[in-house]
């Protein structure tokens, strides 16, 4: 049985799949030429990131698949309805990726509370004609130690941030219209540990009492999760992180909330337009930015393609 995983998959998946009899195949396709391919090579199992779409058209006309895998959390580019409804087998690794998000979330508030998006574009400029320029304008940095930090969207990611951010001695607090409270575990290197409790509030509350705002929501079919309405209740200078899903937050009202000095400064990942995101987004001296890289770390892909590799044995072999 062949494997496509188009998108990539790590050597460890590699490994475990053809001791198990599988062939893998690392071509990246071309998205309008994923259904020839898969004919033609008589594919069982498709793998996805989130560069590939798994449309009605390649669920449709690919009689061969059998299984169609999202490397990750969110399942967004895949018609999972549809896919199951026809007989696809889909699976997903939802727990691999939240430590590597988590962190990417905390990389761009550290960022944030030292300027560090803002001098890391002006030291090469000035750093060597206006070293004490620069100091002066980077020297009222925020501890994170202390401060309030508001989680939206409490699943797996969001408990992941809670446990780093409550290692930090930052009181924490969350949103979720799911989950009513949960139990977070912080553990320590020498085994020991402590449980907090989290009782989740209102967003509004939120919104209101956090000094800092992190998403983890999937992608909103109508509307935005954070607009114009949501910026007005946050704190002045507070700051917002999503490295969760593009077009959850308005960029628009983002760009005016950060001019009025309303939003001391933003850390996106994601963005509306992807892999063409806004200029003035990406000009802007107060946001901090990565290119959706949430779940790209060298441990969390090793995990990522064990976990698929087991789930497809699974599936097709026992």
């Amino acid at each position: 049985m062949k494997v496509l995983a188009n998108d990539g998959i790590s050597p460890s998946g590699i490994q475990l799949l053809e001791a198990n009899g599988f062939e893998v195949i690392t071509t990246k396709v071309a998205q309008e030429q994923v259904v020839s391919y898969i004919n033609k090579h008589e594919i069982t199992v498709l793998l996805v990131r989130s560069a590939t779409k798994v449309n009605k058209e390649i669920i449709d006309n690919c009689p061969s698949l059998k299984v169609i895998g999202r490397g990750g959390v969110g399942m967004d580019n895949i018609e999972v309805d549809y896919a199951r409804a026809q007989g696809k087998n889909v699976i997903s690794t939802p727990a691999s990726s939240s430590e590597s998000v988590a962190e990417l979330v905390f990389a761009h508030l550290f960022s944030g509370v030292r300027f560090l998006y803002d001098s890391n574009r002006n030291m090469p400029l000035e750093g060597d004609s206006n070293f004490n320029g620069l100091k002066k304008a980077y020297a009222d940095g925020i501890e994170l130690r202390g401060k309030t930090l508001g989680i939206i969207g409490f699943g797996r990611i969001g408990r992941e941030v809670a446990r780093m951010g409550l290692g930090l001695g930052m009181r924490v607090i969350a949103a979720d219209k799911f989950i009513g409270h949960a139990e977070i575990k912080v553990d320590f290197y020498n085994g020991q540990f402590i449980n907090v409790n989290i009782e989740t509030e209102p967003m509004e509350d939120v919104l209101r009492h956090a000094d800092f705002i992190t998403l983890h929501v999937p992608a909103q079919e109508n509307g935005y999760v954070i607009d114009e309405a949501e910026f007005d209740l946050m704190k002045k200078n507070a700051g917002i992180i999503n490295a969760s899903r593009g077009g959850i937050i308005n960029e628009v009202a983002l760009l005016k909330a950060l001019d009025a000095d309303k939003i001391l400064f933003a850390g996106l990942d994601v963005f509306e337009e992807e892999p063409t995101p806004a200029v003035q987004v990406l000009m802007h001296p107060k946001i901090s930015l990565t290119p959706h890289i949430g779940a790209a770390t060298i441990e969390a892909q090793d995990r990522i393609g064990v976990e698929l590799a087991e789930q497809i044995i699974g599936l097709l072999k026992n």
